[in-house]
């Protein structure tokens, strides 16, 4: 049984290695993984200033999201699963609090800007894509799904 929490500022080295360890599931060139450091590194500061909650199974975290805030719009700004917890359900619980948090904090609005292998998660979540950014690596072209969800 998982339990949904809200993270604590000691929790950064732990959520950051998995959102290091959900990355690397998807095959990326370690460099590629390295030259993302600073968006997959989460500081006790960040989760102090937003709302960051832990998937918790038994005793050990197995994955996490966070949320940034601004008015009228909520943004996942992270949300990440240990590998051998994917396909669990344990991605949609997090979203499902993350939603009800954007809610709770009145935004009209919910939205993502996903890695390429996620965006089809979160269309199941009800996200519509609206757009692609251009991210491309080395000369490879990626475009990350921009998408969006009213919360009304």
């Amino acid at each position: 049984m998982v339990r949904i929490a809200r993270s604590r500022p000691g929790d950064a080295a732990a959520l950051t290695a998995i959102a290091f360890a959900a990355k690397r599931h998807w095959g990326y060139p370690e460099d590629w993984i390295q030259r993302w450091t600073d968006i997959l590194t989460l500081t006790p500061e960040y989760i102090r200033s937003n709302p960051t909650f832990s998937a918790i199974e038994g005793e050990e975290i197995v994955g996490f999201c966070a949320l940034r805030l601004t008015g009228a719009e909520a943004a996942v700004d992270h949300l990440w699963v240990t590998p051998a917890s994917m396909g669990k359900g344990i991605g949609s619980a997090l979203f499902r609090h993350c939603e009800g948090e954007a809610r709770k904090a009145r935004a009209a609005r919910l939205t993502v800007e996903s890695d390429p292998h996620a965006e089809g998660f979160y269309q199941a979540m009800g996200f519509l894509t609206v757009g692609r950014r251009p991210a491309s690596m080395d000369g490879s072209e990626r475009f990350l799904p921009q998408l969006e969800k009213s919360t009304a």
